[in-house]
C-alpha cells in the first residue's frame, strides 16, 4: 500500500474547527483554499497534518476509505520516524508501510480517546491487504 502525508493549515487558524468530512483550509491571510486531491495512486492511510509555530508539524486527521478521523491528540509528525527523515512540503509526501505503522502506532499511543475507530480503520486495512494477497496468490 502506499500512504501519503498532506498539508491541511496552519494548526492555530484550522485545528479547532477541524471536523470529519471537511474539504478546505484558510490559509494565514484568512483566505479558504480548498484541501488538494489525494494522488490516485494513494491506497492506504491518508495523514493530514498541520503546522504549529517555529515549523513544528503535527499530524491531526487520518482518513482510509470511509474512516476519516480527527485525533484530539495531535501527534508530533517526526521525520527520523514517520518520514524517513524526508521533508514535508506544500506537495503530498508518500510513505511507506513501515513509515505508516510507525505514525499508527504512535496516533493510537497518544489518542485513546479513538481507539476503537482506530482499531476498526486498520481492521479494514488489513482486510483489503489479505484480499489482495489473496487475489495474487490465486
Amino acid at each position: 500500500m502506499k500512504h501519503a502525508f498532506m498539508y491541511q493549515g496552519a494548526y492555530e487558524s484550522n485545528y479547532p474547527g477541524l471536523k470529519p468530512g471537511m474539504t478546505t483550509y484558510v490559509t494565514t491571510e484568512g483566505d479558504i483554499r480548498p484541501l488538494p486531491d489525494w494522488p490516485e495512486n494513494v491506497d492506504g492511510v491518508r495523514a493530514g497534518y498541520m503546522e504549529r509555530a517555529a515549523k513544528k508539524f503535527f499530524v491531526v486527521r487520518l482518513q482510509y476509505d470511509a474512516f476519516d478521523i480527527v485525533l484530539p491528540n495531535p501527534v508530533h509528525l517526526d521525520p527520523a520516524r514517520h518520514t524517513n527523515h524526508r521533508r514535508v512540503s506544500a506537495t503530498p509526501l508518500i510513505a511507506s508501510d513501515d513509515e505508516a505503522s510507525a505514525l499508527l502506532d504512535d496516533v493510537i499511543r497518544d489518542n485513546p480517546d479513538v481507539q476503537p475507530e482506530l482499531a476498526m480503520m486498520i481492521n479494514r486495512i488489513n482486510q483489503v491487504r489479505r484480499d489482495a494477497r489473496s487475489r495474487r496468490e490465486s
